[in-house]
């Protein structure tokens, strides 16, 4: 079934079409996107990894995890190193906590400033003053001659971002979603790749005054022990960037008050519901499991959409549902009725009371089946 209107019907919506092709072309947001590397990713990944933090802990970078312990560990008795430890084990100050900050960290002519505003971070911030830390933080940067390090490894960066682009980004079609949605991301999408970070993956945000909101996909690096090669099975990589695209459309849905007032009771059944599951997924209330229950049904969609292997969408199908996301068979049902129905629909946010409908429908089946056996 395709996602959007076959040869034989376009020409039933031909102004909606160019627009939304106009659109894509002119919007920066949707500029063509290419992996980078990011010092200040570097920088915290780094010393995160120094202050023991397990999950910048994996060493899976073969030969650059080596010259980062020759590199650094001679500092693991830095005076930011003791304080960090402290952050970490009072403020929980951990996984993406780390890369909010790395994000809104500038570092030009050796010297590291903050970037935006304070209350823009991870919230396990709130409790910490970033200036003081900003200051200890130039002074690991010195005293550790990081630049140095970073300037050093510039030539395994750029191999490492060439391998991502050959085998991962060519199985990311980001035309696919102006298609679908009918709509450009009102936000610029960034992909980098943390070189220290393994097999962790990070989707941190940041919004500077006057630009665009940009989300960023962080990509841990890793290299096959048997082969020694990096990001293999790069078909099984792609999903976090497929996901992680779909919330530049899907999240900006629920700002909308409209769609907010309508979806609210529903998001917070299907929170109480699944309340545990969520909660180990960090997920903690109901606009995320709104948004996040959307994306990962419309990656389903990319993957029938793209010709995916059918057992492949068959086990994310299945993957979702372990995920205690247990509406998605009826969710994806839904969606594949707007992808059929463009004529009717020619955004998804057109189609946004009908998700609504299709997810308090199941609520209202699921209550109903915990009340019947109590009659």
């Amino acid at each position: 079934m395709p996602l959007y209107p076959t040869n034989e019907n376009i020409m039933t919506f031909p102004t909606l079409f160019i627009t939304c092709m106009l659109a894509l072309l002119s919007n920066p947001a949707t500029a063509q996107i290419k992996p980078e590397v990011s010092e200040s990713v570097e920088l915290m990944s780094i010393l995160s990894r120094t202050a023991g933090l397990q999950e910048y802990n994996m060493d899976m970078a073969g030969q650059y995890t080596k010259d980062t312990e020759a590199w650094f560990a001679p500092y693991k008795g830095h005076p930011i190193i003791a304080y960090y430890q402290g952050l970490h084990d009072n403020q929980s100050i951990s996984y993406d906590a780390v890369m909010s900050m790395a994000i809104h960290l500038d570092i030009n002519k050796g010297k590291i400033k903050f970037l935006g505003e304070h209350s823009d971070l991870e919230q396990r911030w709130n409790g910490v003053d970033v200036n003081d830390f900003i200051v200890r933080l130039n002074q690991f940067y010195a005293d550790t001659r990081f630049h140095d390090f970073y300037k050093g490894h510039r030539a395994f960066y750029e191999e490492g971002l060439k391998t991502y682009e050959t085998n991962v980004m060519s199985h990311f079609h980001q035309d696919w979603y102006a298609r679908f949605y009918g709509t450009s991301p009102t936000e610029r999408f960034r992909v980098i790749i943390g070189f220290t970070n393994g097999g962790g993956n990070y989707g941190p945000s940041r919004q500077l005054t006057g630009q665009p909101k940009e989300v960023f996909a962080i990509c841990g690096y890793y290299v096959a022990p048997l082969t020694g090669k990096a990001f293999e099975n790069g078909a099984n990589l792609a999903s976090t960037l497929i996901h992680e695209f779909n919330h530049s459309f899907v999240n900006p849905l629920l700002d909308d008050k409209t769609n907010a007032t309508r979806i609210e009771a529903t998001g917070k059944k299907l929170q109480k519901l699944s309340m545990l599951g969520m909660e180990r997924q960090h997920y903690l209330n109901w606009q995320t499991v709104i948004n996040e229950s959307i994306v990962r049904a419309a990656v389903i969609l990319y993957m029938l959409d793209q010709g995916f292997d059918a057992k492949q969408v068959a086990n994310e199908m299945a993957d979702q549902v372990c995920r205690n996301f247990n509406w998605m068979p009826e969710l994806v049902t839904a969606l594949r009725h707007y992808a059929a129905h463009r004529d009717q629909y020619p955004t998804l946010h057109d189609f946004y009371p009908q998700i609504a409908s299709c997810l308090s429908q199941y609520v209202e089946s699921e209550f109903e089946r915990m009340r019947k056996p109590l009659k």
